[in-house]
């Protein structure tokens, strides 16, 4: 008799993503549907799996993926595919469309340790192009503030007019009409900062023409924490738009306590009717650039007018000064992680500095006999790039009492990537590697913070 399924999964115990305790029995797949779940599977499977002792679940979704260069390399997405994550959700700010010729050679110039070629213009072509290259996981991409930003105005801190910002809206209700699952912002970094709430809000309401979401890497998760996700939920009760924070956390020490009080606020806002979530990563170090320790009007016009800044001695010793000093202005990670030796280099472009990969910036100073501003600015000057770095900001505790939210998500922040090949040239944060396994291995079976069931559910 021929195999009536492609693929049946017997005796498992099945989560099925609703929060509700797990059952017995079978799971059925032909070609890319689940056809039932639970129960005794009628008919064979051309291929049988007996999950006897074993969870059964839905792929996991990986709410902030940095994986849309490592695809183009690499479509297995394997980092990911093995933690059980068959989504990968982009565009943290930054999406790969809309655009401009100007906007792709800048990419191709920019490109790191993965080179690819940009063989698309819009979003929409973007993901086909991924589909059409093959990757093992499905892909989603919202529209990136950031990115429609430099796409009208350069990388230039001023407010667009009222004709660009049409534009702008233009852009966003194009994306998403071409799939984007939402408008998302990333606040902290240039040119993103010189976004004011009103432009936000206008962009947003573009997204919510469509039922898109608003997703932020909010302008403070430091010393303007509470500030920060004040403007968050004035832009989604203006907009009105579901809205989502991105990697929520207290960074720097000084700032752990303030979680309590945007828990807070947020719960506050949801009894409103606000329809505000978040997610987060299983970690205690957050991961970007050191250039997030620089303030943003040395990084105006892009990185090759930082670069230029930061080789003017005059510029660079303003710069070097202005790092150690405490500002309201903007987030500098560096002060946040409090000592340099918090604070660890992992990816660099210049092939000469590439052996500094692991060290921490206070190692690297000391080598070079400077102060770990010093060093600092030197790196990113002398590499021409960001410089991937990893910061130790954030509070076990408060890892806990977030995981325990009803309303939280898990991402990794991170590209998905294989231990071969190219990707051996950087040191990825092991959340690129250990974001659900840790929550799942660690934080429920071990811990015991939250039961699978919940840990499962969307």
């Amino acid at each position: 008799m021929p195999a009536e399924h492609d693929v049946v999964i017997r005796n498992g115990t099945i989560y099925d993503g609703s929060g509700e305790d797990p059952v017995a029995g079978d799971v059925t797949i032909d070609g890319d549907r689940i056809t039932a779940v639970g129960g005794r599977a009628d008919g064979r499977g051309q291929t049988e799996i007996d999950a006897a002792g074993l969870a059964v679940a839905p792929g996991f979704i990986n709410m902030l993926s940095w994986a849309g260069e490592a695809l183009l390399v690499d479509g297995r997405s394997q980092s990911n595919i093995r933690q059980g994550v068959t989504l990968e959700v982009m565009g943290e700010g930054w999406s790969a469309g809309p655009l401009t010729e100007a906007m792709k050679e800048q990419v191709r110039a920019r490109q790191a340790n993965l080179k690819y070629d940009v063989a698309w213009t819009t979003l929409g072509e973007y993901l086909d192009h991924l589909v059409a290259r093959g990757v093992s996981t499905n892909v989603a991409s919202f529209v990136g503030a950031t990115t429609v930003r430099i796409h009208v105005l350069g990388e230039d801190d001023r407010r667009p007019s009222a004709d660009e910002l049409a534009r702008m809206q233009a852009l966003v209700r194009q994306a998403m009409e071409e799939g984007a699952v939402g408008l998302a912002s990333s606040l902290i970094y240039v040119p993103a900062c010189f976004a004011d709430t009103d432009e936000l809000i206008a962009l947003a309401r573009a997204a919510a023409e469509y039922r898109g979401l608003y997703i932020s890497h909010i302008r403070s998760e430091g010393d303007r924490f509470l500030e920060a996700v004040d403007e968050h939920l004035a832009i989604t009760r203006a907009a009105g738009i579901t809205s989502e924070i991105y990697h929520l956390k207290a960074a720097g020490r000084q700032n752990w306590p303030k979680l309590d009080a945007v828990i807070g606020k947020v719960e506050a806002a949801r009894a409103e009717g606000l329809r505000v979530t978040a997610d987060m990563y299983t970690y205690t170090a957050g991961a970007t650039g050191l250039d997030a320790s620089l303030p943003p009007w040395v990084q105006e016009g892009g990185m090759e007018a930082l670069v230029a800044r930061l080789r003017d001695p005059a510029i660079r010793a303003r710069v070097i000064k202005e790092i150690a000093v405490p500002s309201s202005d903007w987030e500098n990670n560096y002060l946040l992680a409090g000592t340099a030796d918090r604070v660890l280099l992992v990816g660099f472009k210049n092939d000469a500095l590439k052996p500094l990969t692991g060290e921490t910036l206070a190692d690297v100073a000391a080598m070079r006999e400077q102060t770990p501003e010093e060093t600092l600015v030197d790196l990113v000057a002398g590499d021409e790039s960001r410089v991937g770095t990893v910061y130790f900001v954030i509070d076990e505790a408060n890892v806990r009492r977030e995981i325990a939210l009803p309303w939280m998500s898990f991402g990794s922040d991170e590209a998905s990537l294989a231990p071969e090949g190219v990707f051996l040239t950087f040191n990825p944060h092991p959340r690129a590697y250990g974001t659900f396994a840790r929550l799942l291995g660690y934080y429920v079976r071990d811990e015991g913070v939250i039961p699978l069931p919940e840990a499962i559910r969307p």
